[in-house]
């Protein structure tokens, strides 16, 4: 059940939800207006040729940071990872969907290319995979409107919320961070197992 705008005021009043810097603008029918922040990465291009998930690429990138005066050009057919401004949080009941704003997808702009879902229990700075699909640069601007975001409760409250504690990859981003996929390819060596069941044996 996705959270009408009562619904939200409700939620965020009662600590499942939590949005910073909020302002009661922000809130649409069933939704909550996000803005970008001014931290980016972006391939660095003349050093990497390919992209190898099976190798830490946060080195292949390069942060871009804009300020009030200056904005970000994205050129078609790039991409960069953005930020949003907000610090925005979930309870263990609830998860958060980030979709773009109308006025941004006519530019040819997308904010997101598959991740735009909050897990229950995370708060942070959501990332932005910015991708320019139009034939011509577009110009974004810090604190300028980029997404929004809906809320929508689980059907019971889940038993492992997200965590580095479970193996989350992305908690409590503050700043545009790298895929990290490749740590799904690390292998764990069974002797290392066997080392710890006996150990906790004793």
């Amino acid at each position: 059940m996705i959270l009408s705008d009562r619904d939200i005021r409700i939620a965020i009043k009662a600590g499942n939800i939590s949005i910073e810097p909020f302002n009661e603008k922000m809130i649409q029918p069933a939704s909550v207006d996000l803005h970008l922040d001014r931290h980016f990465l972006v391939y660095d291009t003349s050093r990497n040729h390919v992209i190898d998930p099976k190798k830490p690429i946060d080195q292949m990138m390069k942060e871009v940071v804009i300020d009030e005066e200056t904005p970000f050009v994205l050129h078609p057919g790039e991409f960069a990872l953005g930020l949003i401004l907000e610090k925005t949080g979930v309870a263990s009941k609830f998860v958060g969907r980030l979709e773009g704003k109308s006025s941004v997808g006519r530019m040819g702009l997308m904010i997101h290319v598959t991740a735009g879902f909050l897990d229950p229990g995370n708060c942070l700075k959501m990332t932005l995979e910015l991708h320019n699909t139009a034939n011509m640069p577009i110009l974004l601007y810090y604190k300028m409107p980029i997404a929004q975001i809906a809320f929508e409760e689980l059907s019971s409250e889940c038993e492992r919320p997200y965590s580095k504690e479970m193996g989350s990859k992305y908690v409590g981003d503050t700043k545009p961070v790298a895929s990290q996929m490749w740590k799904n390819f690390v292998k764990i060596d069974p002797a290392s197992i066997k080392v710890k069941k006996a150990e906790g044996a004793k």
